[in-house]
């Protein structure tokens, strides 16, 4: 009897289920990351920038390894020291409409050597802008601009140059820069509505300038209809 009773129990003991969830998590993050998996991870950096839990630098540092990232055990270390709620808000809270990003296209240059460069009036201002002097004048005025996404990245770097930036006085501009021989001079400035877009602007400004300040009495104003006839 005790043998039979002994024998039944083998088979038991090797069907405990604690390895299998460990080898389950495991192969979860082995899974290839989606474009929409990198999109969250994305969303939540971007949060991060605009309540100034990183600067421009780590969250230009995290992007790029948010598209190199092939799979998810990869994307969850860049976002595990931030609030993961950053991701969420409820549903038709927003007072402003953003357009479709996306997440990976290429940042728009701006460009002046020897010359003058100049983006303003109506357009789409995207995730990044390069923007580079080189004995030449750079000014991007988006007090007219279309934001195709809250927060904004702006580098701009003169050498021997200037880079002038114009935002509208009720979004949030932020910067995080320095100048050698030269000035780089933010007028920083919080909106009081916590969804206006955030312009961030990072570099650094050689024997020349880079300055970024709002342009008073112009505003961003019903953003929500502006950017739904854009896109009709």
């Amino acid at each position: 009897m005790d043998l039979e009773k002994h024998h039944p129990q083998q088979p038991a003991a090797p069907t405990a289920p604690g390895p299998a969830p460990a080898a389950g998590a495991g192969s979860s993050d082995a899974i290839r990351a989606s474009d929409a998996d990198r999109d969250r991870i994305a969303d939540i950096l971007r949060e991060a920038l605009a309540e100034g839990r990183l600067d421009a630098e780590e969250h230009s540092e995290r992007i790029e390894a948010v598209y190199r990232a092939k799979t998810l055990g990869e994307l969850q270390p860049i976002v595990r020291d931030l609030p993961a709620a950053a991701q969420t808000k409820p549903a038709g809270s927003a007072p402003y409409a953003y357009g479709p990003e996306a997440g990976t296209a290429p940042p728009d240059n701006v460009i002046a050597v020897f010359s003058g460069a100049t983006r303003k009036g109506r357009w789409n201002i995207g995730r990044r802008t390069n923007a580079f002097s080189l004995f030449g004048a750079v000014e991007l005025d988006l007090t007219q601009a279309l934001f195709q996404q809250r927060v904004t990245v702006i580098n701009a770097t003169s050498v021997f140059g200037s880079v002038e930036v114009r935002v509208p006085e009720n979004v949030t501009l932020r910067g995080n820069g320095s100048g050698v021989f030269g000035s780089f001079e933010i007028s920083g400035q919080e909106a009081a509505d916590p969804e206006a877009p955030v312009v961030v602007i990072s570099g650094f400004a050689v024997f020349g300038s880079v300055e970024a300040r709002p342009k008073r009495g112009r505003r961003v104003a019903d953003l929500h209809n502006r950017l739904r006839k854009h896109l009709s």
